[in-house]
């Protein structure tokens, strides 16, 4: 599996959490293959943090506990 995703056609959505008002806020893409994207919403040319999915899925369900 490639270690670099390619983000060009990446979906981004803004977290459910966030309230619109410029706060802390992240932003993930669900379409690249492998890998969950997450980025500063506040700043779209911000770098992205590539987790791979079992690394993101192991994070939401430790969030969730």
């Amino acid at each position: 599996m490639n270690s670099t995703p390619d983000l060009s056609s990446a979906a981004w959505r803004t977290s459910s959490y966030s309230n619109g008002d410029g706060g802390s806020c992240v932003e993930v893409a669900d379409n690249v293959p492998g890998f969950v994207p997450v980025r500063d919403s506040k700043l779209a040319d911000s770098p992205v943090l590539a987790l791979r999915t079992t690394s993101w899925a192991a994070f939401v369900q430790s969030i969730k506990q």
